[in-house]
């Protein structure tokens, strides 16, 4: 096998859609995305489709509440330090943050309702390189946190000048997995909110749209399901 890329540096997951997530050690890619990624999130119930989703650009305060997933269940605690469930009782914690009438939908873990699709984005999987974070922050002349692109993987590469368009269309062996890397992700402006503050700092996004065509990591889909592991090696195939 040829020489890898680089190593997987961080394995992100984010169990509810805008909440925050959880780092890990390991994790199974499976065809629809990482294994408890985006198995839960809260719907505008005046809205239809993908726009009825919810997210932290409507409610900041999303980002405060920490979802994990143990077991099969899906664990919240709130911004108050309060340990809730996917059930009523966190419904009503979130509707105090807005006058938007929401629902919760739920997929694929046993304790929720609706098989199917996650409540991903544009592709299952989503890859930050280090290389491109160095870019971005000498563009924006200030230190990034990766919180704020909520990427599943992010890779330590060994070319430090890597540039991540020459991915587009390839195919990627990591740990046991198959990833086909599809596009690039285009960004909103969510990636101004500072994840502990919520401040938030317009100036980011105004960079990476400016001086990045709005693109900052890879969408990828899962070819083949397999296990993932920090330091595991990136290869081309």
């Amino acid at each position: 096998m040829e020489m890898s890329f680089g190593k997987v540096s961080s394995i992100m997951r984010y169990p509810v859609k805008s909440f925050a997530g959880e780092r890990l050690d390991a994790c199974e890619m499976e065809t629809s995305g990482l294994a408890g990624d985006r198995i839960g999130a809260f719907r505008d119930e005046t809205k239809q489709g993908w726009n009825s989703y919810i997210t932290a650009r409507q409610i900041p305060a999303m980002l405060s509440y920490h979802a994990t997933v143990k077991d099969d269940i899906l664990h919240v605690v709130s911004p108050e330090g309060r340990a809730l469930r996917w059930d009523g009782e966190l419904l009503a914690d979130m509707q105090r943050h807005s006058k938007i009438e929401m629902s919760m939908t739920g997929y694929k873990a046993p304790h929720l309702e609706e098989p199917g699709l996650l409540a991903v984005d544009a592709a299952p999987v989503l890859i930050v390189t280090d290389a491109s974070r160095r870019k971005l922050e000498a563009a924006w002349g200030k230190e990034l946190d990766i919180r704020r692109f909520r990427p599943n993987l992010v890779l330590a590469m060994n070319d430090p000048a890597f540039d991540d368009a020459q991915w587009i269309g390839r195919r990627l062996l990591i740990g046991t997995a198959e990833l086909r890397v599809d596009s690039f992700c285009g960004r909103c402006s969510m990636i101004g909110l500072e994840p502990d503050t919520l401040q938030h700092d317009p100036s980011l996004h105004k960079t990476v749209s400016r001086q990045f065509g709005n693109h900052f990591g890879l969408y990828a889909s899962v070819s083949v399901s397999g296990a993932i592991r920090i330091g595991d090696d990136v290869y081309e195939i």
